[in-house]
This record gives C-alpha cells, sequence and structure tokens, in this order.
C-alpha cells in the first residue's frame, strides 16, 4: 500500500502544505492544501475522501478538488466524516453561499458530491480498484475528530493516522491490538506553547514522549511526526529527538518527520515494516538524526 504525503504542515508557507494524504490512487485522507499539487487526472481518480474533523487545515481544497473535476467523473465523490464534521460540511461551505452545494448539482438525482457518516469504531470496505479497510479511530480534539488506521483488505499490516488529537488512551489501547506498518502522529506546538498545545487539544513534545510510552513493548514499527508549525519546526524537532535521547529504554524507536513529496510503502503483514521514504527534493527527511526541517 503506497501513501503519498501531499500536505503535512500545521500551516501554509512556501513549501508547507496543510494536512492531506493520497492512499494508493484512490482514497484521500484529509483534503488540505496539498491536496493541489495533484493533476486533474490524479484528482479525478480519487473516490473516496475520509475527513478526520472540520477545521479548515484539513478540508480547504475538497471544495475546489470537486469544482475542478467535475468533467471528468462519472460518479460522485464519496465524501466520509463524523455527522458532525459533515453537518459543518453542509452548513459552511457546500450551503450556495461560500460554496455550491455539490450535493445536489447538477441534479439530486446526480451530484457531484455524496457525503457519507461514519461513527468512531466503524470499519468501511473504500476502493473499487484498490479495496481497502479503513478502521475510524478516536481523537481528543476541540471539535468532533477521528483518526484512522489503514490497510488494503488482502493484507495486514496498517498504515494509522492519529488526526489532530491531545492524550488518547483509547487510541492506543485499539493501535495496540492492531498490525501497524507506520503510526503518523501529530505534534503541533513547541514546548514553549504546551498550554496553547492542551487548549486547542494538540500534543507538544513532552505530550508526544508520555503518548509513545503507550506503544506495545515489542512494537517495532516507524513513528512519523506530521502537523508541525512551519514557524516551530526545528525547536520542535531538536525538542523531540532531545526528550526520546534521554529515554534509555528506547534504543530501537524509529523516528522520521514527514515532509511534502514523500512516498510511503506499507507492506502486507508483519515481516518488513514500513520502508523509509526518500526526502523529497530541497527537503529534510530521514530519521532523527538527520538534520533539516520535517
Amino acid at each position: 500500500m503506497q501513501i503519498r504525503v501531499l500536505g503535512c504542515s500545521g500551516a501554509i508557507a512556501r513549501g508547507e502544505r496543510t494536512t492531506a494524504f493520497l492512499v494508493d490512487d484512490d482514497l484521500l485522507v484529509d483534503a488540505g492544501t496539498g491536496v493541489g499539487d495533484l493533476t486533474l487526472e490524479e484528482m479525478a481518480r480519487i473516490d473516496d475522501v475520509v475527513l478526520t474533523h472540520s477545521h479548515l487545515d484539513h478540508v480547504a481544497a475538497l471544495p475546489l478538488m470537486v469544482d475542478a473535476v467535475a468533467g471528468l467523473r462519472r460518479r460522485p465523490l464519496r465524501v466520509h466524516g463524523l455527522r458532525a464534521t459533515l453537518q459543518v460540511l453542509r452548513a459552511h461551505i457546500f450551503n450556495n453561499l461560500v460554496w455550491p452545494d455539490f450535493s445536489a448539482l447538477p441534479s439530486s438525482e446526480a451530484p457531484l458530491i455524496h457525503f457519507v457518516e461514519f461513527d468512531v469504531g466503524q470499519t468501511l470496505m473504500l476502493g473499487r480498484r484498490v479495496p481497502k479497510l479503513v478502521e475510524v479511530l478516536p481523537a481528543v480534539h476541540t471539535v468532533p475528530a477521528c483518526g484512522f488506521a489503514v490497510r488494503r483488505a488482502d493484507g495486514r499490516s496498517h498504515w494509522v493516522f492519529s488526526g489532530d488529537t491531545e492524550r488518547n488512551k483509547p487510541f492506543w489501547r485499539r493501535l495496540n491490538q492492531l498490525d501497524v506498518g507506520v503510526l503518523v502522529i501529530e505534534t503541533a506546538f513547541s514546548t514553549s506553547e504546551r498550554q496553547l498545545a492542551e487548549r486547542s487539544l494538540h500534543l507538544s513534545p513532552p505530550a508526544l514522549l508520555e503518548e509513545l510510552a503507550h506503544m506495545a513493548p515489542t512494537a517495532r514499527y516507524p513513528v512519523y511526526i506530521t502537523h508541525t508549525k512551519p514557524a516551530a519546526v526545528a525547536e520542535i524537532r531538536a525538542e523531540v529527538e532531545a526528550l526520546v535521547r534521554a529515554q534509555l529504554r528506547w534504543p530501537a524507536l524509529r523516528l522520521h518527520w514527514l515532509a511534502a513529496g514523500q512516498m510511503l510503502t506499507v507492506p502486507a503483514g508483519k515481516e518488513g515494516g514500513a520502508s523509509l521514504p526518500a526526502a523529497p527534493p530541497g527537503r529534510g527527511g530521514g530519521d532523527r538524526n538527520s538534520s533539516g526541517n520535517g
């Protein structure tokens, strides 16, 4: 299973794009500004979009993408989310004021998008060309939110995305029951903004370390950090790496930093773990001992 990192930043700047991941070529996980790097043909191949929550950095490109490929699609794009997330999209984006209501255009019988509600704990079967199972995981955020565990229907190993979240024991209870190939987890704020992180229900480096302590002792999957604020990337990275080095009980922790343009490969089962991505041109990547932004 291939996961293309379209965007993984907590905000925008040159070279920084907000959250969006393309799984294989037909499933979009969140629809932040990174979607804009796809060609029209790539956008048209997407059959399903699953959203972690309604915040703008995770949905900003969705209405623009639907409009861009309207003439290239023969069936509605299925947009999946929690009930509260879909209610926000209907009321505040696809409302014929901010953007056309594409759930009723060009007609209610043949719309451009179809909203599909899910609940935490539910598993979805998605993908017409490459079937995938998407389990909806709990998250703790300022609005109703979730994460996802995704695997191919014919595989065992999961790509797990925390979504935007603060400390979240139920997430780890479920994660430790899964065959995890790779974990992507957020760390939005630096330690100096720890109080802001707690108020906005995001992780800071000390909270990230508290969360990673819940990993099963036998876990060997790589952990990728996402959603760092562009102005604080170097600070957050240095803080996380210093905290990890101080934890002598974690010599095998494989910690990496996401960057837009990376490609992650999750194999079918436990044998290989996730393969490491090459850093995109001009961007830092790789393991926790490498330099540059991630």
